[in-house]
């Protein structure tokens, strides 16, 4: 920001017989000297270009037309972020600025009507149709725009595409409806008769149960839903030593491929990943030999926000947004936990989790974890949010050596052992009942830290948000001096919730 002031006092004095908004609203003709907007082999071409050299990509750092270019491919929808803050109640005159971008749009378009897909009605943010570089122009001069970015550029579509990927395996990121038998070694018997997955000891997670269940505590999970063939995580999620706790299942996620399609498919899971987070965090304790969460006793408020566990789209971007602010505004969040995320910055999503963040909310996201083309990547959006707690998963016995398909860098927070020499992650509740499956990643290592917040919070009720972090960083691996790429390492459950 300071490297521009020179410019910008030299520019006012140039220009004092004129305001500012006077220059954005001039029908002055604007050199545009790029026409045609660049193919989706050309943008993901410059995004991935600038990751691997910059180390990240952001939509603010790109041109005019690289932007409306990718917009152009996006179906023409534009994602707006405007006011001085994210928070619409913070800014008085939020309507006042949104009308005059409904103007400027209308201007340059040079229409009216079907211009605005949708306004947000807590977060200082719009998505509307812009078909002409001009647009993109000139919003990005009017001095209360955030942000003006693409809402619906398919980067790992594309991607696929232009790798010669078939189409279906995007629609199974991160999915999966299997079950696996479970090896006696990964796992340990507890009364009644559940079964206690390996990292758990390593944690030192069983011998915290006698000091916290996590009862009392309501975790917000922002996944692909829960499943409805699952009744331990539905019915039956207060059974056996699990009590006097609730589950609340929603769904904000379109299931279409058109930006203007509205109506939410519900709540049910249909990936089979977000059934696996709700496990690993707060699966019922009882004689029915199935595996057991890190906090048994803790609530869940699920949402089925996206198809997978890749926000790539417009009503997968859409509905995490959503699920961040309705998050938010409930009282009896106290942790947001999402396995799910991008390569680069969603302006929207980032509004949300500042927003939520904003209420007092503990949120952790996970690090990333690698697929074929995005194995270049460090640690994924909005997981590098400061607002946020990054989690990687790593091999066990270690605190510094990743799983083979999880991210590392500078903004972890934590790690959370989920890989064994055998190459087997986490036990976990399958998609159906009765069965069983493992479960791996950053996203299991996430899942698993919230539901040891919430066994923290538990022990500590009146704590705030900073406290209860302050007591996972003192209990961890590396606590007063974090590592450079696994943040304070990994948390001894036991010494946090004495």
């Amino acid at each position: 920001m300071k490297k521009h002031v020179f410019l910008v006092l030299m520019l006012f004095f140039v220009f004092t017989a004129c305001n500012r908004d006077d220059l954005q609203n001039t029908t002055a003709d604007m050199e545009i000297t790029q026409k045609d907007p660049l193919s989706a082999k050309q943008i993901n071409e410059k995004i991935n270009e600038t990751i691997r050299t910059k180390g990240r990509f952001s939509w603010k750092e790109s041109s005019d037309h690289f932007i409306w270019s990718a917009i152009f491919q996006g179906n023409k929808i534009a994602s707006i972020g405007f006011g001085s803050s994210f928070d619409r109640s913070q800014t008085p005159d939020s309507k006042s600025i949104e009308t005059a971008i409904l103007q400027v749009i209308e201007k340059y378009e040079g229409k009216s009507d079907r211009m605005v897909l949708s306004s947000d009605p807590y977060l200082n943010q719009m998505d509307v149709v812009v078909e002409k570089q001009e647009t993109v122009i000139a919003l990005r001069k009017m001095k209360d725009i955030r942000y003006v970015e693409p809402a619906d550029y398919r980067y790992f579509e594309n991607e696929r595409k232009l790798n010669g990927t078939a189409k279906s395996s995007s629609s199974s990121s991160g999915c999966g409806f299997e079950s696996t038998a479970l090896s006696t070694s990964d796992y340990t018997t507890v009364t009644p008769n559940a079964k206690a997955p390996w990292s758990f000891s390593k944690h030192n997670i069983i011998n915290a149960w006698s000091y916290s269940t996590g009862a009392g505590v309501t975790i917000g999970v922002i996944d692909s839903g829960v499943s409805s063939e699952q009744s331990l995580l539905g019915s039956s999620f207060n059974n056996g030593l699990s009590s006097g706790r609730s589950i609340s299942k929603n769904g904000v996620y379109v299931d279409s491929i058109w930006p203007w399609s509205s109506g939410y498919d519900g709540s049910a899971d249909q990936c089979g990943h977000g059934t696996s987070m709700a496990s690993a965090m707060a699966a019922p304790r009882n004689n029915m030999g199935q595996p057991v969460g890190v906090a048994y006793n803790a609530n869940l408020v699920t949402y089925r926000a996206a198809s997978n566990v890749v926000l790539d789209g417009y009503h997968e971007q859409n509905g995490v947004k959503i699920t961040f602010t309705e998050l938010g505004n409930n009282n009896s969040v106290k942790i947001i936990s999402m396995s799910m995320g991008h390569i680069f910055s969603v302006g929207k999503i980032e509004d949300g989790v500042k927003y939520a963040y904003s209420k007092g909310k503990l949120i952790f996201c996970a690090g990333g974890t690698s697929t074929s083309f995005t194995n270049f990547v460090g640690v994924i959006f909005p997981a590098w949010m400061s607002e946020t707690q990054a989690v990687t998963g790593v091999k066990e016995n270690t605190s510094n050596q990743k799983c083979d398909v999880c991210h590392s860098g500078a903004e972890i927070d934590f790690t959370y052992q989920m890989e064994r020499a055998s190459g087997n992650s986490i036990p976990v509740l399958s998609y159906y009942n009765g069965q069983t499956d493992y479960v791996g990643g950053s996203s299991v290592a996430t899942a698993s830290t919230a539901g040891i917040a919430a066994l923290v919070w538990s022990k500590n009720p009146s704590w705030t948000r900073d406290q209860v972090l302050n007591k996972m960083r003192q209990s961890a691996t590396y606590y007063p001096n974090p590592n450079s790429d696994y943040g304070y390492g990994n948390i001894n459950v036991l010494q946090a919730v004495q």
